[in-house]
């Protein structure tokens, strides 16, 4: 056997016993006459002990271990002198008798460390290297139990775990797709799936009633830091439903969640929201609510007072953040320019700070008595040293938008963005569609699948802008973690909402023929929802971006820095595809 036990797995109860551990060398140190190793593996660290005195040429050798060198030891356990109470193995050490280098490493580019020096770039390239860091592992650790959860919780209420297929036709109405030259079909091309969603809306045709996938997917759009080219949906399926019952299921399997991985038991439902509130009073459709500061609208007290940029404005509101009035000249200046870049764009901010005594003092004092202000306060919800922030705009959807950069800035500044709280959210009712600027015509805000909430189906002759859909998301800390809809089951229904997207009847055949077919033979009502695992896992380790629980993920650019990937193709592999790159050699 190359080991006996683990580097991780050795207690104090074990002094004495003869062992046999492998792994890599993660540093070594001398200290008089003995060298000291500390030796890791995937489960944990445990020091080792050479000694001049007992044995002064295996001490010799242990000197020229060089990190990241794998071996092998056996040697007897005992208690430690020095004991590191940060390492569950803290309290042992091995006196080595016997070592053996199994393999010798070059000096890696990077410390293996938690702490390492390695920059992104650096230890994506190597990233066999960086998965060796414990805080990574973890990580990757905590993604397999996840993963083991959702399947038991899904699988106890009697979901089928089906796979569906990678290569499938390109749809519209979505993010770009991945598309794959077929060889035997020249000029003809697969898509990766964006989703299996008309696969799994089949699936329930077929009578399969509860579905569920862990599944890759793919979106070629451009990245930041929760998004990956290729990702991964825990995707699932519902027939004989209604949206009750999916938000039953799985703020259920949330709640599981947390309780086996994290230890918070949540027994409150979930709140709800409506898109049209949480956009009135968030700016956004995936708020944070691990803190307050809700939008509140001004107009009817700021306007009319000769300050032009509110008089002349369309919409007017602000946040009271609390405690914040003892914020300086500087920071208020520095609030402001941040809310004029680029990336947000608003055109300036308006502060009141609402003093001891409750006087209010505010950045516009020579537009406003302090009767106004007193207005302001008390529709602001201000107190003693809280601090009124507000802007204004010509498009309210717009400077809410701004308005929300700013509160999640100030909830960030003020140390509201606990990572170790978290606050669940449905957000319901979303609008059936949105305008598109680039192709001039009404777009699913979802997918085209969705089904209008009933009431409203009336609408879609008249005014379909208005329609809301039977669609919700979860959202988690300000993350959409999740997402889905009741879908359409009715053959006619399905013709009309391509209708209003610009699909001619022969188009909407071509494109999603063989679902409306489907329909034909007996559609159950159902619905769905998708999370991201990678987002959920991300979330609940703590993390800022995705890339680090997945194993091998892309760069913000979308490559694979380790493999060299995407990366051109030789000319006999173009000619077997019948392709023809246009691209401009460098």
């Amino acid at each position: 056997m190359y080991r006996t036990h683990t580097c991780g797995e050795l207690r104090l109860s074990n002094a004495g016993a003869s062992v046999t551990l492998a792994g890599w060398v993660q540093r070594t140190r001398r200290m008089g006459g003995m060298t000291f190793a500390d030796l890791r593996d995937r489960y944990g660290i445990t020091q080792l002990v050479f000694s001049e005195e007992a044995d002064s040429s295996l001490n010799e050798a242990a000197q020229k271990l060089g990190r990241e060198y794998v071996i092998q030891v056996t040697g007897q356990v005992r208690e430690r002198e020095s004991k590191n109470k940060n390492l569950p193995t803290g309290e042992i050490e091995i006196v080595v008798k016997e070592l053996r280098v199994l393999n010798e490493s070059v000096t890696p580019p990077f410390t293996i460390e938690d702490e390492t020096d390695g920059g992104d770039d650096l230890r994506m390239k190597y990233r066999y290297l960086d998965l060796r860091r414990q805080v990574v592992r973890k990580n990757l650790e905590l993604r397999h139990e996840m993963a083991f959860k959702v399947r038991k919780y899904l699988s106890e209420r009697n979901f089928l775990e089906i796979e569906t297929p990678v290569l499938i036709g390109s749809t519209p109405e979505g993010a770009r797709d991945f598309v794959v030259p077929s060889r035997m079909n020249p000029g003809q091309f697969y898509a990766l799936p964006q989703s299996p969603q008309t696969l799994k809306q089949l699936l329930m045709v077929a009578g399969m009633d509860r579905y569920f996938q862990i599944v890759k997917c793919f979106r070629d759009e451009d990245l930041r830091a929760d998004r990956q080219p290729e990702f991964t949906q825990i995707d699932c399926e519902m027939s004989f439903i209604e949206q009750e019952d999916i938000l039953e299921v799985f703020e259920g399997l949330m709640k599981s969640l947390f309780a086996d991985l994290r230890g918070i038991e949540m027994k409150e439902q979930f709140q709800r929201m409506t898109w049209a509130d949480a956009m009135k009073y968030y700016g956004s459709d995936k708020p944070d609510l691990r803190f307050g500061m809700p939008f509140v609208e001004v107009m009817d007290i700021m306007q009319g007072h000769g300050f032009s940029v509110f008089d002349g404005a369309k919409y007017v509101g602000g946040i009271c953040a609390k405690g914040a009035a003892t914020y300086t000249r500087k920071q208020l200046d520095q609030l402001t320019d941040y809310v004029k870049r680029p990336q947000i764009g608003a055109k300036g901010l308006v502060y009141a700070r609402v003093e001891a005594d409750g006087n209010v003092k505010s950045s516009v004092d020579k537009f406003y008595d302090q009767a106004t202000l007193q207005q302001l306060k008390a529709k602001m919800g201000a107190e003693a040293g809280d601090l009124i922030l507000l802007m204004s705009g010509d498009d309210a959807m717009k400077t809410r938008k701004q308005l929300c950069e700013l509160r999640l800035e100030m909830g960030n500044q003020l140390g509201l963005r606990d990572k170790n709280k978290f606050a669940c959210l449905w957000v319901v009712d979303f609008p059936m569609y949105e305008w598109s600027e680039e192709e001039g015509r009404l777009m699913a805000m979802h997918h085209p699948f969705t089904s209008p909430k009933l009431e409203d189906v009336p609408m879609l002759d008249t005014d379909p802008a208005s329609v809301r859909a039977n669609a919700y998301d979860m959202v988690i800390n300000g993350v959409e973690v999740g997402g889905g809809s009741i879908r359409i089951h009715d053959a006619q229904l399905q013709a009309k909402i391509f209708k209003i997207l610009g699909f001619t009847p022969e188009k909407a055949q071509e494109q999603f023929g063989f679902l409306m077919n489907a329909f034909k033979y007996g559609a159950p009502p159902h619905g769905g929802l998708a999370f991201g695992l990678d987002r959920l896992v991300s979330l609940f380790a703590g993390l800022d971006s995705i890339r680090d629980c997945i194993a091998f993920p892309k760069n913000n650019s979308g490559r694979d820095v380790m493999l060299d990937a995407p990366a051109a193709l030789d000319q006999k592999q173009l000619d077997e595809l019948m392709l023809v790159s246009t691209a401009k050699k460098d």
